[in-house]
């Protein structure tokens, strides 16, 4: 196996020169992350442990506990494969750009405009499902937790659109500041960790003497999805442990807020860091919680299955509240980061002019030296994507999937075009994987094909209105944006240049 991770920088002097203001015309930020703020924000906004919780409903009915457990085996593998693939990428061109940066870089001098404005609303794109899908499950959580706790409420679609256009403003504050922002994602790192270890022992504790057998949670399959084939309807419930991942290039786009001699060894860290504390935390937390589940059907029927578990577990109302509202409080955190994330990239790209309105979208704050119209402008498209949810779950699904596929999509295009170079003299950075790295390349094209094939099956059977897999018109509706951005300004102004 041969992994080079040292300290240093891009072997190729020309390579050195390259820094993110060579793709920006604007000012840089301030570069207040180090180290524990940036892998924060990366861990903070994937959480898989929460990710998972959030998400039970939408995969437990396709094959129970081991749908989750096995598949968050599978997930965290070929994540760990994502993740080497953007580290060397990064590593060998640090720019806060990332993915369409990477492509600009890569790609033959035909393509290569095209190829990167193809790339880079692929991302931004990503980011935004990304950041709903979060605010989506916040307002799904807090409005069950409201049920539970008076049981007289009667839940109406109106009341989830509501609660998610307030969650979604309102955590968009938390990215004005920022001084103190590495602050407030490093705090949020530690309540994530502390509200796995208190939700996953309460829950232990309180079951004991009442936990489901071995059997349940390691080997017995159950489907009430309506599909024959086992297989496939586990494969189709895969989106749940997937989604635990997703945003890992978040960590990519945090060069400007940390430098980019920095960033050439320590984002490579923070984004393989992310999947393999993701994967441990989130396994654990599955098994705890799975030998918890005292009654599986009233699991599954729930508008929140995870609040379920911990009424079952604790026995206590109020004990399952607490519960409820640490797992909320990791979300919001979960939000910040995300909303962190789509402005950067935004930012980026409005530097390329790959936005309409990049004029402005690009200026930095004088006294926050934030991307704050940026920022705006992206919270301003989640809160579009918020009527779309309107509270259903087949919505909701195909949020998740949207955020899964667009962003492996843009992380694809430029692993396609490494691929033709790395054996050609390509000049990379301190972190290299060699032949592993050629491996995990392959394997994160084929992820890629694996997830945008069957993620976009109907979630049960028969097939009606209420349960079909809407995410091909998302993806419809992305190419048929990018084609109309293209052709409107993007072909005529978007700055293509390896170097600016």
């Amino acid at each position: 196996m041969d992994i080079k991770f040292e300290d240093g920088i891009n072997k190729a002097e020309s390579l050195e020169q390259i820094s993110t203001q060579e793709i920006q015309a604007e000012p840089s930020l301030e570069k207040n992350f180090g180290w524990w703020s940036l892998f924060a924000v990366s861990f903070s906004l994937t959480c898989s442990w929460v990710g998972v919780s959030a998400s039970f409903g939408t995969s437990i009915g396709s094959g129970g506990a081991i749908l989750i457990i096995y598949g968050l085996v599978i997930a965290a593998f070929f994540s760990l494969c994502v993740a080497v693939t953007l580290g060397e990428l990064i590593s060998a061109y640090t720019n806060s750009a990332g993915q369409y940066y990477w492509t600009l870089q890569l790609a033959p001098e035909r393509y290569r405009k095209l190829l990167a404005f193809v790339t880079a609303l692929f991302s931004y794109f990503g980011c935004i499902f990304t950041c709903a899908s979060i605010s989506s499950s916040l307002a799904n959580s807090i409005l069950s937790l409201y049920s539970l706790n008076n049981p007289s409420f009667e839940y109406k679609r109106y009341h989830a659109f509501i609660t998610f256009e307030v969650i979604n403003v309102t955590l968009s504050v938390f990215n004005i500041w920022g001084r103190y922002l590495p602050y407030i994602v490093t705090s949020g790192l530690w309540i994530s960790l502390i509200g796995f270890v208190v939700t996953m022992i309460t829950c232990l504790a309180c079951s004991s003497g009442r936990y489901n057998s071995g059997s349940f949670v390691f080997s017995d399959f159950t489907s009430i999805t309506g599909w024959d084939n086992k297989a496939l309807s586990f494969i189709i419930g895969l989106i749940s442990p997937i989604w635990c991942f997703a945003g890992l290039d978040s960590a990519v786009h945090m060069v400007d807020d940390l430098g980019v001699k920095s960033g050439k060894v320590l984002i490579p860290r923070a984004v393989l860091c992310t999947v393999i504390l993701g994967f441990l935390t989130a396994f654990a937390y599955s098994v705890a919680i799975f030998f918890c589940a005292t009654d599986v059907s009233e699991v599954v029927d729930s508008s929140l299955p995870l609040l379920t578990i911990f009424y079952q577990s604790t026995r206590n109302k109020a004990a399952a509240t607490l519960l409820a509202v640490l797992t909320i409080l990791t979300g919001i955190v979960c939000n910040i980061s995300a909303h962190t994330w789509q402005a950067r990239v935004c930012w980026t790209m409005a530097g390329s002019e790959a936005l309409p309105g990049s004029k402005y979208l690009k200026q930095i704050h004088p006294r926050t030296k934030l991307p704050v119209n940026a920022h705006f402008f992206s919270t301003f498209l989640v809160a579009i994507i918020g009527c779309i949810y309107v509270g259903s779950t087949t919505a909701f699904n195909a949020i998740i999937t949207a955020c899964i596929c667009l962003l492996l999509v843009s992380y694809t295009i430029p692993t396609i075009l490494l691929l033709r170079v790395r054996n050609n003299g390509f000049a990379h950075g301190p972190f290299w994987c060699g032949k592993l790295g050629y491996a995990a390349n392959i394997l994160t094209i084929l992820w890629t094909i694996f997830c945008l094939i069957f993620l976009s099956f109907p979630y049960e059977r028969p097939i009606t209105n209420t349960n079909m897999n809407y995410v091909s018109a998302v993806y419809g509706g992305a190419i048929l944006a990018i084609i109309i951005c293209w052709f409107s300004y993007g072909k005529a102004k978007f700055i293509a240049n390896k170097t600016e």
